[in-house]
């Protein structure tokens, strides 16, 4: 069992982090006699995925549908089907992020070489006009 100081300790996070994600939902400690919060495994394990879907960028509401999953089937069928399926959603969603950044990369490419050919016909007819003087 840990205290929520280790776990936050464990998972670097504020023990301030932990009691958000257990208002959520995402996580539902036991209580000692005095009342402390106590994680066991099944928490650890549930924190590890939460962690996993914020480092890929998935949002809280997702992480806690599949987080929730679990409880609802404990081969982890539904809740390895629903994580393919926002992992799904997201690669779709950086493709377009990419395509979006490859055109607007495009864009400041044609204008950094637009205003190099008039900042080389700027120079050009500066140096014609210094020779003509």
């Amino acid at each position: 069992m840990y205290t929520i100081s280790e776990l936050a300790q464990e998972f670097e996070l504020t023990t301030r982090t932990l009691r958000y994600y257990e208002e959520l939902g995402m996580l539902k400690p036991k209580r000692t006699e005095s009342r402390k919060r106590a994680y066991g495994k099944k928490e650890y394990a549930q924190l590890k995925i939460i962690m996993r879907g914020k480092k890929y960028g998935f949002s809280l509401a997702e992480i806690k549908d599949i987080v929730l999953l679990f409880d609802e089937d404990r081969t982890g069928i539904k809740q390895l089907e629903k994580t393919i399926d926002t992992a799904g959603q997201k690669l779709h969603e950086i493709n377009e992020r990419i395509k979006e950044l490859n055109e607007l990369k495009e864009d400041f490419e044609q204008m950094i070489q637009g205003f190099n050919k008039n900042l080389h016909d700027l120079k050009m007819n500066e140096n014609l006009i210094r020779s003509q003087i």
